[in-house]
């Protein structure tokens, strides 16, 4: 089969395409030939060094979705030619960059046939981050005021779709040229996140006292924003940022509203099976879909790993083999 592998770390020139044998799923794992595998920066951060990965040289990609061409032994609930999505790959296990991956089935959910795989290819890492932020760690209830930093971003589009469907008034930041899609998706209200008064019109578009949930992946830009604009006991789900160096520059603003803030990650998750199961329920019910931006081959991954870095889009990039 062919793969895009990394024998050293470094730039985007590491990437090259190899053929190399098919895997054999081992015990509790299936081979899935992949339609599509999601591009995310995390798979960056592995070819970079900055996370180590399990082995060298080594196919990145998180995420997968695909049709299950054979099952390992020990493994029930997956048959040849059942239509799968999948994530947490690409860190302990060969990843979905290539047209073939074996993949533990705790890390997978079957999809109902009509599903698009290539959509599904970029729905894991996205769907399950949004998932766990707002439901698990989040408490999001009905009638909660949630606000999304980064709306039309992959996570970012994928809660507006959770978040509209629990009941929850949602307020999305997002540019401009991404204001009706994000509204599409679900979003009450959509603000430009480069205006001047953008805390106040969060305030205004939220009910009650102010956003009850908040769902922040940039957390050294908005931590404060976060607190200033929260209603008392509040809650703040962080799942990233740009800076290392993440902290309040008034404390008060958030003890003074009885502030909750928790930081994950998507690899904590204890069973990713349980979220993508939801996911997967969703999608073949026409509740929960994934914006595909652009689609790339094989070859094209530097291209790929440049683009989810460095260009603005909705949705999501995906590398289909």
């Amino acid at each position: 089969m062919r793969a895009v592998r990394f024998h050293d770390h470094g730039g985007r020139d590491v990437l090259q395409v190899d053929d190399i044998d098919t895997p054999d799923p081992a015990a509790g794992e299936v081979l899935v030939e992949v339609a599509a595998a999601g591009v995310n920066p995390v798979d960056t951060y592995f070819r970079e060094g900055s996370y180590q990965p399990f082995a060298m040289p080594m196919i990145p990609g998180v995420d997968v979705a695909g049709t299950v061409a054979a099952v390992g032994s020990s493994v029930s609930g997956f048959a040849e030619g059942d239509h799968v999505v999948g994530t947490g790959i690409g860190k302990d296990h060969y990843g979905g960059y290539a047209e073939f991956a074996a993949v533990p089935t705790d890390r997978l959910a079957v999809l109902s046939d009509d599903v698009d795989l290539v959509a599904a290819g970029g729905a894991g890492v996205a769907g399950v981050t949004a998932w766990r932020a707002l439901v698990d760690h989040g408490g999001m209830q009905l009638g909660d005021t949630v606000l999304i930093h980064g709306g039309s971003g992959g996570v970012g589009h994928a809660a507006v779709q959770l978040a509209a469907a629990s009941g929850a008034r949602v307020v999305a930041t997002a540019a401009p040229d991404y204001h009706d899609r994000v509204a599409e998706l679900g979003a009450d209200v959509v603000l430009d996140y480069a205006r001047d008064d953008l805390a106040d019109a969060v305030v205004d578009a939220a009910t009650g006292d102010g956003v009850d949930l908040t769902l922040d992946h940039r957390l050294d830009d908005y931590l404060q924003f976060d607190a200033d604009v929260a209603a008392h006991g509040g809650r703040v789900v962080g799942i990233g940022e740009n800076d290392p160096e993440v902290g309040f520059d008034l404390s008060s603003s958030a003890r003074g509203k009885d502030l909750s803030l928790t930081m994950m990650s998507m690899f904590n998750t204890p069973d990713l099976s349980a979220p993508l199961r939801e996911l997967a329920g969703q999608m073949g019910a026409g509740e929960f879909e994934i914006d595909v931006a652009r689609t790339y081959d094989l070859d094209e991954a530097a291209e790929a790993h440049r683009a989810v870095m460095e260009d603005s889009f909705l949705g999501k990039l995906v590398i289909t083999p």
